[in-house]
């Protein structure tokens, strides 16, 4: 099957190259003419957008964005190219169809592509795919927008899916299961771990150094009153441990909760149930505990601050 992919392709591609004239500069835009004459010249975008597409269309080439480096974009890539060698045989298939029916070639390509284009109108989107706009603007058009990834990894085991990878001899519907399978306990266990860091940090050196240093305060606002100054710049400071205090009590409690609700996914049998718990629950707590820890962070002075300070990553000498 790849071998007949990869001929029609190569076929494809001279003929372009055998019909398509040199690039068109008018002005700051440069056209492309394939050398057909029902489709116009193509304009070429120049720049390396979109930036918010996870994996954009810059030209002649999709650009996977944002990979870590822990990541391997293999498997992606294996998605990719099985969906565009199923799209190639669907193609020769609809301009066969085309040509039997006494059509010119030329004829029968643009009227496939002319369905196509419209067919894909829904899934093309050059808008900010991080936008709340792009929401609802997928609900409208029916797209499907899944946030999380332990319902995305679903989409490896679809029957949609699994004909696709049988079809093309890449993945057995068992091995498909099993990959996803794997996904999900990774991604449990990277959830658990960054949730159990989070909890020592907090617990054992975040709510300590907070504490110590709101005892200095305290300490400080005694001193003033001793001698009798009492004044506005007390009340800043008795503002301030306040403040600490309420901050103090946001991590101890989202904490506390973040361990109980690690407790009740850890008694799910279920792989894909206990992602999802963890994904709901327990990493739910993960921005109220970060937005506490940084606004102490800005409150505590670097001295007694026991981990980098973020400008410090930053402006450090």
């Amino acid at each position: 099957m790849s071998v007949f992919v990869g001929s029609m392709l190569d076929n494809v591609l001279n003929e372009l190259e055998r019909t398509a004239k040199l690039p068109l500069d008018k002005g700051d835009n440069i056209y492309l003419k394939l050398g057909i004459d029902k489709i116009p010249a193509i304009l070429l975008d120049n720049t390396d957008r979109n930036r918010t597409s996870p994996f954009a269309f810059t030209g002649n080439k999709f650009e996977l964005r944002a990979v870590g480096s822990s990541a391997n974009s293999s498997s992606a890539m294996t998605v990719l190219n099985a969906i565009v060698a199923e799209q190639l045989i669907l193609f020769k298939q609809a301009v066969d169809a085309q040509l039997e029916q006494g059509k010119k070639k030329e004829v029968a390509i643009v009227d496939v592509l002319r369905e196509y284009v419209i067919s894909s109108k829904d899934v093309r989107f050059e808008g900010n795919g991080y936008s709340p706009e792009w929401k609802e603007e997928a609900a409208r058009r029916g797209l499907a927008n899944v946030a999380t990834t332990p319902q995305a990894l679903d989409a490896l085991v679809t029957q949609k899916a699994e004909a696709l990878f049988a079809r093309h001899g890449i993945f057995s519907p068992v091995e498909l299961h099993a990959r996803h399978e794997i996904l999900l306990e990774e991604y449990l266990k990277k959830i658990q771990i960054e949730s159990r860091v989070m909890g020592d940090l907090a617990i054992n050196h975040i709510i300590p150094t907070a504490v110590e240093y709101q005892t200095k305060l305290i300490t400080n606002v005694r001193g003033l009153r001793e001698l009798g100054l009492d004044d506005e710049s007390a009340q800043v400071t008795i503002d301030t441990i306040k403040a600490i205090s309420r901050h103090i009590a946001t991590i101890k409690t989202e904490a506390d909760a973040m361990v109980n609700s690690r407790k009740t996914a850890n008694k799910i049998e279920d792989t894909r149930e206990r992602a999802i718990v963890y994904c709901d629950t327990v990493k739910a707590h993960f921005d109220p505990i970060r937005r506490a820890v940084d606004k102490l962070e800005l409150m505590v002075a670097d001295e007694d601050w026991p981990l980098v300070k973020y400008r410090e990553l930053l402006f450090r000498h």
